[in-house]
């Protein structure tokens, strides 16, 4: 589907915009644009993959003008512009509306307009039941996702939702690789925290499921085992021989103790579709006097998350870190 076809990574410099280029310039497309507002990275992706067939832009999802350009002949967008820092988010909440929310129309409209056919939003756990302002932003960038995708006849827009992403820039992997190297106390904030685990390679393999799949307005969750992040410490000190000391410093703000990707009432409705879950848009009209319900189906006690879904001990967290490139590259390193 992507043969011969323009690609367009909003927030393209970051972990999931190299995941796709990894994966993508391997293949038959045609051109891949990546647009965001650091020159430098840009600058420094442009040199790491020389490639002909890769189209920078420099501008801001906050403003329409410059999505509107970058967007003119693009058959596929994948919108991953965000602010996605929970405690920064909390000291700058409006930062992330005007990033989170209201980039994201920006982007969709801009989509519509050009006539792209399919625009992906990348959504966060932190959208489900929402205790920070991060989250909350995803929250509202879900609704807005869900209410463009019924005025659009000719763009299908839908959503993915990632809980954590292994060795994705700011998450606590790589943060344990340089605590060991540095000889450094290993700082976990909760023991007992769980989170789901997912790489990034997982993270496109889940993207080009819901461009394959998506009705417009679906959410798509993929189905991650999780670990506590006491388990993961241990499995990262034992895959580097190291004797660092465990260091409790307590959560940060807005912080969970668990990662949800669906809500008890969307697993009412949610399509169970084998490794991922559909979660479809409710695509009523505001004249509820049009629709008659016999009985309704009840939404099942639990959500879907990190505390109740598949829990990896300490050797098959070793077993999935060590699938990941960035951790065999740290090992390899250290041979040498």
């Amino acid at each position: 589907m992507f043969s011969n076809k323009t690609l367009l990574i909003t927030g393209g410099t970051g972990s999931f915009g190299n995941a796709v280029l990894h994966r993508f310039l391997q293949e038959d497309v045609a051109e891949i644009r990546i647009f965001s507002r650091d020159e430098k990275k840009q600058d420094d992706m442009r040199r790491s993959y020389s490639s002909s067939k890769l189209r920078f832009y420099i501008g801001d999802v906050r403003d329409p003008n410059s999505i509107q350009e970058a967007m003119q002949g693009v058959d596929y967008v994948f919108s991953a512009a965000a602010l996605k820092q929970v405690p920064s988010c909390e000291f700058f909440p409006m930062e992330a509306v005007r990033t989170n929310v209201a980039g994201t129309f920006n982007t969709l409209r801009a989509a519509v307009s050009c006539g792209v056919k399919n625009v992906i939003c990348l959504s966060t756990d932190k959208a489900v039941y929402p205790i920070n302002a991060m989250g909350i932003s995803k929250a509202m960038m879900e609704k807005v996702m869900i209410a463009e995708s019924k005025n659009s006849d000719d763009t299908v827009i839908c959503g993915t939702r990632y809980g954590n992403v292994m060795y994705s820039r700011g998450s606590v992997i790589p943060l344990f690789v340089e605590q060991i190297k540095n000889k450094q106390p290993l700082t976990v904030t909760d023991p007992g925290m769980t989170r789901f685990l997912m790489s990034l390679e997982e993270s496109v393999d889940l993207v080009v499921y819901a461009f394959e799949n998506a009705k417009p307005g679906d959410i798509f969750v993929q189905k991650a085992p999780a670990c506590t992040i006491e388990a993961l410490a241990q499995a990262i000190l034992e895959l580097f021989h190291a004797n660092n000391p465990i260091k409790i410093i307590g959560t940060r703000h807005g912080e969970k103790r668990c990662e949800s990707l669906l809500t008890r009432e969307e697993m009412a409705v949610a399509e169970d579709m084998g490794g991922y879950y559909r979660i479809p848009a409710d695509v009523r009209g505001l004249d509820y006097s049009l629709y008659f319900d016999e009985g309704k189906k009840a939404a099942p006690e639990e959500e879907f998350n990190s505390d109740n879904t598949q829990r990896l001990d300490i050797k098959q967290v070793k077993e999935t870190l060590l699938k990941l490139p960035e951790i065999r590259a740290e090992l390899e390193t250290l041979k040498g």
